[in-house]
């Protein structure tokens, strides 16, 4: 698996159009993505690593490259293709959580089966309930969201990414809401499903967080300025953002 490669990208390039205003986001990245690697995606505010995430995860589209994902050129695709894609291929986890906040764990877990075809009602309830089982949050499936701490929502946020067995999880800051102890807890939850063989692609302006994957690519400026593996880049730029 190792060696399969599931995200192939070529001389991807974005523009924000406003009025007669062409701003330049990305300006031609070239990278691929293996099945299993756990991958972060680094970068100072402004650098263009949300952006890139949003188009990798099929949140917005590229205006000129390249983008193959399981060798399907996304390019072709239309909204409701990329709709589509996007719910059985793609698990997100955002800083913000993203959960319905009178709704229980095990309902917003389950959110993602709504659109999923020939689940019933009671298999997404074991799919839900699994995913739940997984981040340790078995003792809380009936509580409100807004009843549990940053951490424990966090938590939840993960369940839900996986419940539709996604080919890859997308993490946009994870960590940036929770203190330090949560943030590790959650990074740690992360890193386990990279180790069961998940594809993760995390984005984080934090070195240490960046630090639990496996390989970093370093975004400056819309452009790539490093890609290499974790040991080597720590040696390479450890506090370069810090500046």
């Amino acid at each position: 698996m190792a060696d399969e490669v599931l995200i192939q990208i070529k001389d991807l390039k974005k523009d924000y159009v406003t009025g007669e205003v062409v701003t330049p986001v990305l300006k031609g990245l070239n990278f691929e993505v293996k099945k299993g690697e756990f991958l972060a995606i680094m970068g100072p505010s402004g650098s263009g690593k949300s952006t890139l995430m949003h188009i990798l995860g099929f949140l917005d589209k590229l205006t000129t490259g390249q983008y193959l994902f399981e060798d399907h050129n996304i390019v072709e695709f239309d909204d409701d293709e990329l709709a589509r894609l996007r719910n059985a291929e793609i698990g997100f986890i955002f800083q913000s959580y993203n959960l319905l906040p009178k709704t229980t764990v095990l309902d917003n877990v389950k959110l993602p089966l709504i659109y999923a075809k020939n689940v019933s009602a009671k298999q997404a309830d074991q799919r839900a309930t699994k995913a739940i089982e997984s981040v340790g949050l078995t003792h809380r499936i009936h509580h409100y969201s807004n009843q549990l701490s940053g951490g424990e929502q966090q938590r939840v946020a993960i369940a839900r990414a996986l419940v539709n067995d996604p080919a890859v999880v997308f993490a946009d800051e994870p960590t940036g809401n929770l203190d330090s102890k949560s943030g590790t807890q959650v990074m740690n939850i992360i890193q386990g499903l990279n180790d069961l063989g998940k594809t993760v692609i995390l984005v984080t302006h934090e070195q240490d967080t960046a630090e639990h994957a496996k390989r970093i690519i370093m975004v400056r400026d819309g452009l790539i300025v490093s890609d290499q593996p974790v040991s080597r880049q720590r040696l390479a730029s450890d506090g370069e953002l810090r500046k």
